[in-house]
């Protein structure tokens, strides 16, 4: 009622201007109030002063099962407010690359090119996600949609509400943790009945679950009472988690079944990021680099990489465009191993007729040399 209305993030993604039409013809002029690039959810507010405005309410995604019957709400192709019926054909999908957090409930509703950012509703009037994506080869429904659950809907309002919002949208828990899914191998390996989990491969130091006493080769078998399917999902399951408070986890560990209570909290600006923006005359005038800790990492969206220096901004026009990319870590400069950002202008300085460096760029090292 007080003017909030949710979107995809590439709805109105480089928007100038945003117009929110009801389906009575009323126009209301929009502003962003919140872009969540890594949800792909958008939230704008409009003017609601005097005006009776309609509302919907949220209800748990976790209710539906497959099979209930759901209506998706959008204006396809532009003719106009379409609604369309179809079935749950699935929960937790997360065999996409969609988004960063892959989990979606897939429909056989019709969603087309417009229905994005529209309403899936179950039967009781109530949203239980918002449509985003289709699978398809000609750019039509084929009967394979996915839509973002209500839960990481209601994530992101909450966070919009209470201010707890960064450059890159929603400030969200790190895990600090890499996994892989419990195979059928796996798990008869280690006499689980049937695969299910998260097999803990690689901690960060200062990984909250590391903290909590979580080890490397445990399996996460379930969070907050959910049982855990895959990386995918315990990463979704942990975004909805508030700020400051605590999920419980069932893992297994050296063969016993513990329960864990693991922090939420925010990927820490640890050690100190020190960006430097590197001029001069040399091949990397433009960029600016920066130590890669947590934060950092979350904000370029890198993964495996704890510690090192890393490229995080280059400006337009200058030198390092042409030798570097964004994301890329300096191990070393002119023979000089680099650890800290301030080793990075000490290295340039080595004398040299060019540059010689040695980078990892996409987990694979590289070697530059410019003469």
């Amino acid at each position: 009622a007080d003017g909030l209305v949710v979107t995809n993030a590439h709805v109105v993604r480089e928007a100038e201007e945003i117009t929110v039409i009801l389906n009575d013809g009323r126009e209301f002029d929009a502003k962003l109030a919140l872009s969540d690039e890594a949800s792909d959810l958008a939230l704008l507010r409009i003017n609601s002063d005097d005006v009776d405005l309609p509302f919907v309410s949220l209800r748990p995604s976790e209710a539906l099962e497959v099979g209930d019957l759901v209506l998706a709400i959008g204006n396809p192709f532009g003719v106009g407010q379409s609604v369309s019926s179809g079935i749950v054909s699935a929960q937790g999908r997360s065999s996409l690359n969609i988004n960063d957090f892959n989990f979606f409930i897939q429909t056989d509703a019709a969603i087309n090119p417009g229905n994005s950012g529209g309403a899936l509703v179950a039967l009781d009037g109530s949203v239980v996600g918002i449509n985003t994506a289709i699978y398809s080869r000609g750019g039509g429904s084929l009967g394979i949609g996915f839509a973002i659950p209500s839960e990481m809907v209601a994530s992101v309002i909450a966070a919009e509400k209470s201010g707890r919002m960064g450059e890159q949208g929603v400030e969200r828990p790190w895990l600090g943790v890499h996994a892989q899914g419990v195979t059928a191998d796996i798990a008869s390996s280690l006499d689980i009945d049937k695969p299910h989990g998260v097999l803990i491969n690689k901690l960060h130091t200062l990984s909250p679950l590391k903290a909590a006493g979580l080890k490397v080769g445990d399996v996460v078998l379930s969070m907050n009472g959910k049982v855990l399917r895959d990386p995918s999902e315990m990463k979704f399951r942990m975004a909805t988690v508030p700020l400051g408070q605590e999920a419980t986890m069932e893992v297994l560990s050296a063969g016993d079944t513990k329960t864990y209570n693991v922090k939420a909290m925010t990927a820490p600006d640890d050690p100190p990021r020190r960006k430097t923006l590197l001029g001069g005359k040399n091949h990397l005038q433009g960029a600016t680099i920066a130590n890669l800790n947590p934060s950092v990492a979350v904000e370029l969206g890198m993964t495996g990489q704890e510690g090192g220096v890393v490229v995080f901004k280059i400006e337009a026009g200058t030198i390092a465009n042409r030798v570097v990319r964004v994301g890329d870590v300096l191990l070393e400069i002119n023979g000089k191993a680099i650890a800290r950002s301030e080793d990075v202008p000490e290295a340039l300085k080595i004398a040299k007729s060019g540059i010689s460096m040695i980078i990892q760029r996409q987990g694979q090292k590289r070697q530059i040399t410019i003469r």
